[in-house]
């Protein structure tokens, strides 16, 4: 019998040894699929080794990895689990070329195996691999199994055919994408998904759903046993494992993190898209559109591979790397449709003829992403911002273009359309809000402590300064400037969201320094011999140390990592003689107590050069909020 077991990995080496579901425990991770594929222990100069005859020896503890038996490979024909398959649409994954036994000591192995589509070209494997890895995900006590839909969909098919059922509400027009499926297949989406709208009625917003039913079809031998898959998917009840949004809240907010991650990470093809749309998150509201509906099926498959295994955050890397790619493809082409959003979809549906499946993988893998816990604190944070505004059910949101309305924003540093690009960059949630003017120098006078009187209470604020040489420059500083006076010194606070910018002669962004090179939080803290570092101090301001458990810790708090040096923290200070904005080899922004002269120069808290001429006098200075903004 061939195996793929994870019943001898060490306890917290494994996602789960004995999951409950339904009062039962689920049994190890077990494939077969004809031929076998079997390994043994690796040695130092070569990892991996395969033995091919059936009943072949089990891979012990020390096994580190495996590689296919070449001898293992054989043609696939329509299996048990090709009831819903058009073979002559699937190519070469039409044919048996990988694995059919695995064994698997270790979770960082299996890992790479899903990474690099070990069972990828073995359609009868993927299909038990897929079995077992939902099997194995933590449902409620109480979830709707094969037996559950053999009996409701006996009544669903006797009222009319399957390919006339219509979708559920929940799937917001989406259509059944139809990769490589057969008409048979193309009507069980529609059965399934009704069904599952019966037995899940909570489910309000859910538009990925008959992508997700369709492609967990290739790999079924009946409806009962997709429906029963997508199922548990569905009622997954671990709090720290995300599988499908259900609602428009978390839909809406998933998308808005999507974006956060966009300017962080792909600034080059936010900027594209700011330039080239009028609504910047419409376009990026169909990132999950391009990964479950838009991808051919290899691709697709290749992602649900890798999902299964790691989560939510993979969804995230992949649909970054998607925007890569096409930046580079589209930078390259002489015509395009001037319909951005349409153009994403139409690269990835043609995805094929650019760039490899692995390749794409391998693209998402090396984004060197926030942690799991920080999108998840981004996530929340995008959640607590829609519900504050009552925006918990499918409604027209205000675009960042249109936040800024030109008939009634007036600045005398800035224009609106540089007011709009600036927009682009603050977080999503935020982005929401309308600008304003909370100080300004030809209004309020040339007052620091004036300054602090017009700022404080709001959170965030966006500092901009115009020198009497006409250069542009400001900071987005995420935290309300009372917090200067948390403490009985003067001590840097804020958060990793805090940027720096120069909009005059060129326009650039600089994020905190650890977004670009997470290696700085991963080192040992050591003392840090910078002057400014030695007299002023650091203070999560934002988490109370009197009452730690009573408030969410934000996101990008410098509590959440291990910095090596505070210069990599120094985000925003103030007193009553000065300003800062940045910290280390010197600060990003120095402004004096009557807002006259400042100094800028090389920091290293967002690794940025001097925003303009490094001693400079001002001609204005603005300081904006974001009219009901909520604190996150």
């Amino acid at each position: 019998m061939s195996e793929f077991p994870l019943a001898n990995l060490p306890k917290d080496k494994i996602v789960s040894q004995t999951r409950r579901a339904g009062g039962r425990s689920s049994p190890p991770l077990d494939v077969s699929s004809g031929d076998t594929f079997c390994s043994r222990q690796a040695d130092a100069s070569s990892r991996s080794r395969c033995q091919s005859a059936r009943g072949g020896e089990r891979s012990g503890p020390e096994a580190v990895s495996l590689t296919p038996c070449r001898s293992c490979t054989a043609t696939m024909a329509e299996s048990e689990y090709g009831r819903f398959v058009d073979w002559e649409k699937m190519g070469e994954l039409a044919h048996s070329s990988g694995p059919s036994h695995l064994s698997c000591t270790d979770l960082r192995d299996l890992k790479q195996f899903a990474r690099q589509g070990l069972w990828s070209q073995n359609h009868g494997t993927r299909s038990q691999v897929y079995q077992q890895l939902i099997r194995d995900v933590p449902c409620r006590t109480v979830t709707p199994d094969a037996d559950v839909y053999r009996d409701i969909a006996d009544r669903v098919g006797r009222r009319r055919s399957a390919c006339s059922l219509p979708l559920p509400d929940f799937v917001d027009g989406g259509q059944v994408p139809s990769y490589c499926l057969n008409s048979d297949g193309t009507g069980a989406v529609r059965k399934i998904a009704t069904c599952i709208a019966n037995q899940f009625p909570d489910i309000s917003y859910c538009p990925v759903l008959p992508s997700i039913i369709a492609l967990l079809l290739h790999f079924s031998k009946d409806e009962a046993e997709c429906f029963e898959m997508v199922c548990r998917l569905l009622a997954c009840n671990d709090p720290g494992r995300r599988l499908l949004d259900q609602t428009f809240l978390a839909y809406e907010s998933s998308n808005m993190t999507f974006g956060d991650l966009v300017s962080k990470y792909c600034p080059r093809v936010h900027k594209l898209v700011v330039a080239s749309s009028q609504d910047v998150l419409d376009v990026y509201s169909d990132w999950l559109r391009w990964i479950f509906g838009d991808l051919p099926l290899p691709y697709a498959a290749r992602v649900l591979d890798v999902f299964f295994v790691e989560g939510y955050k993979v969804l995230y890397r992949v649909a970054l790397a998607i925007l890569k790619f096409f930046r580079k493809v589209r930078a390259h082409q002489l015509e395009t449709s001037g319909d951005l959003k349409q153009d994403i979809h139409t690269f990835v549906q043609g995805i094929g003829n650019f760039v490899t499946s692995q390749k794409l993988l391998e693209k998402a893998f090396a984004i060197r992403l926030f942690s799991r816990k920080e999108i998840r604190l981004l996530q929340m944070a995008n959640e607590k911002s829609l519900q504050q505004k009552g925006i918990t059910v499918k409604q027209k949101r205000q675009n960042v273009h249109l936040a800024v309305d030109a008939d009634n924003f007036h600045s005398d540093i800035v224009s609106s359309k540089e007011m709009r690009n600036i927009w682009s960059w603050v977080p999503e949630r935020f982005a929401l809000c309308q600008p304003q003017l909370l100080f300004t120098t030809s209004e309020h006078g040339c007052s620091l402590t004036r300054f602090y009187a017009q700022c404080q209470g709001n959170e965030p604020t966006l500092l901009l300064i115009k020198t009497t040489e006409g250069e542009v420059c400001g900071a987005y500083l995420s935290t309300d400037w009372a917090e200067r006076t948390a403490g009985n010194k003067l001590s840097f606070f804020g958060t990793g969201e805090c940027f720096v910018f120069r909009l005059k002669p060129e326009m650039e962004r600089y994020e905190w320094v650890v977004i670009k090179h997470p290696e700085l939080a991963s080192a040992p803290a050591a003392p840090d011999s910078s002057q400014t570092a030695s007299t002023l101090t650091t203070n999560s301001t934002s988490e109370s140390q009197d009452d730690p458990s009573s408030r969410l810790s934000p996101f990008l708090a410098t509590r959440h990592f291990n910095l090596s040096s505070k210069t990599a923290s120094m985000f925003m200070a103030g007193s009553l003689d000065f300003i800062l904005v940045g910290g280390g080899d010197g600060n990003a922004l120095y402004i004096d107590a009557d807002l006259n002269y400042g100094r800028t120069a090389r920091c290293t808290t967002f690794d940025s050069p001097p925003l303009c001429s490094e001693t400079f006098q001002i001609a204005v200075l603005e300081a904006w909020g974001f009219q009901d903004a909520i604190n996150s």
